[in-house]
Parts: structure tokens; C-alpha cells; sequence
């Protein structure tokens, strides 16, 4: 049996990453409030201050008022053609925390350590620094040095971050924001980048739907891209409006 009764696994998706909101709010609604969170780029973003004790909706208000999973503050080093910064700042200044392990809740974060090239699931140490790791989009954001080591989006090794939930957790969530979209208009170098990314993630997350007790993945997500920034409040009713549908397998 497991060490928690409940985990979640947050995916990643950018601006859709507000869905992840909306799902949370109607989860609580039917009385499942994770013990554990495990996330990745956008997932890990609102699982950091859901793991703080913010409530979906005063994440929601946070993300959307500091324009988080909007791309922004253009420059050209050379390592990225857009910064993050700010983010790791804001983080801590809200959830008070400087540690991953000073959270109130569990939150296992996944990297992708792109010097030694392989996945890791960090669950300790500067929470701002790690959070950025995971959400740096190759080619598009710097890579973050920590440890000496180089480090970049999660999703580009594991995009729905189940494994490091099993064999902890009774029963396992995973939110999965990132459908495959068809037919994508591609007018510029930042949705040409993400759109290769995405492509390169998307076949893993089929399989990954027997790995959980619960697999939700919101329906009209194909409808908002990446880096529709514009849609917060749409965002958090569609993932709301759908979870709150859904049933709970091991509550029958």
C-alpha cells in the first residue's frame, strides 16, 4: 500500500496549464484532495503553489495576474531566444518557500538533464530554480544550471509525470493538457519550436493511460494552442467544467 492515499500528475501544455486549475477545483468538489503532487513545465507551475496550499482559485488569480505560461521579455542570448525571468522570484516570494520540501504538500518536479541526458524527478532542493528548469523549452528558454549540470523542460523525456508517483501513492490522477493538435498554423519561429517539441511528446502519452487509476484529459484543448495566453478564465471552466463530469473509480 502506498504512502499516500491520493497523487496527481500534472502535465505540461503552456497556457493550457490554467485547465489544470479548473480539474482541481472540481477533484475538491468531489471531496479527493491530493496528498502528492508530481509536475512538469506548466503542470509543475500550478503544482507548486497547489502543493503551497493555495486553493485552484487563488492559483488561478496569482498565474493570471503575474502572466505566467506567457512567453515573454524577447532577447537573444546565446543559449535561448526567450527568458523566464522572474519566474523563480515570484515563486518564492508567494509560496514563502525556498525548498522544494518546504512546501505543505509533497511535490516531485521533472527536469530533463540535458548534460548527462536523462530524466530526473527532483523533490528537493531551490524550489524557484528547479520549477524554471522544468518549464525551459528547448531551443526557445536558456537551459538552467543547477549542480553543475544543464537543464531543460521536463516534457522532453516524460510529459505526464506518473512514474514517480507509483508505488507511493494509492490511487494516481494524471491530467494530461497537451493533445495532439491537427493542422497548425505556424507564422512564426516560437510556434514552429513548440510545435516540434510537442510532436516529439505527444506519442508517449497514449500509453501512459494504464499507468494511473484516473486519466483526464479535458475535451476542446485542441481548440486553445500553447501559447494562448489570452484564455485564462476559459481555460479553468473548460478543465472545470469537464473533471466535475467525470467520476471517481474508487469512491463507487
Amino acid at each position: 500500500m502506498g504512502k499516500y492515499k491520493t497523487g496527481i500528475a500534472l502535465g505540461g501544455g503552456g497556457a493550457r496549464g490554467f485547465a489544470h486549475l479548473g480539474i482541481m477545483k472540481a477533484l475538491q468538489e468531489k471531496g479527493v484532495y491530493p496528498d502528492i503532487f508530481s509536475g512538469v513545465s506548466a503542470g509543475a507551475i500550478a503544482g507548486v503553489f497547489l502543493a503551497a496550499g493555495f486553493s485552484p482559485e487563488e492559483t488561478h488569480d496569482i498565474l493570471k495576474e503575474n502572466g505566467f505560461f506567457k512567453y515573454s521579455r524577447v532577447h537573444i542570448p546565446k543559449t535561448g531566444l526567450l527568458s523566464l525571468e522572474g519566474l523563480k522570484e515570484i515563486i518564492e516570494k508567494h509560496t514563502k518557500a525556498k525548498d522544494i520540501q518546504d512546501l505543505k504538500h509533497p511535490l516531485i518536479v521533472t527536469v530533463s538533464n540535458i548534460t548527462d541526458g536523462h530524466v530526473e524527478y527532483i523533490d528537493r532542493g531551490n524550489v524557484g530554480e528547479t520549477i524554471l528548469a522544468s518549464c525551459s523549452i528547448p531551443i526557445l528558454f536558456a537551459p538552467v544550471e543547477i549542480g553543475g549540470k544543464l537543464y531543460v523542460d521536463g516534457g522532453l523525456f516524460d510529459n505526464l509525470p506518473i512514474k514517480p508517483l507509483q508505488n507511493k501513492c494509492e490511487h494516481i490522477i494524471a491530467a494530461n493538457i497537451s493533445p495532439l493538435l491537427k493542422n497548425v498554423e505556424l507564422d512564426g519561429l516560437v510556434q514552429i519550436a513548440t510545435r516540434i517539441f510537442h510532436l516529439s511528446i505527444g506519442s508517449k502519452i497514449e500509453q501512459k493511460k494504464d499507468q494511473c487509476d484516473l486519466f483526464i484529459e479535458p475535451e476542446g484543448l485542441r481548440d486553445y494552442h500553447t501559447l494562448a495566453v489570452g484564455h485564462a478564465d476559459e481555460l479553468f471552466e473548460l478543465g472545470y467544467k469537464f473533471a466535475r463530469k467525470l467520476s471517481i473509480p474508487w469512491e463507487k
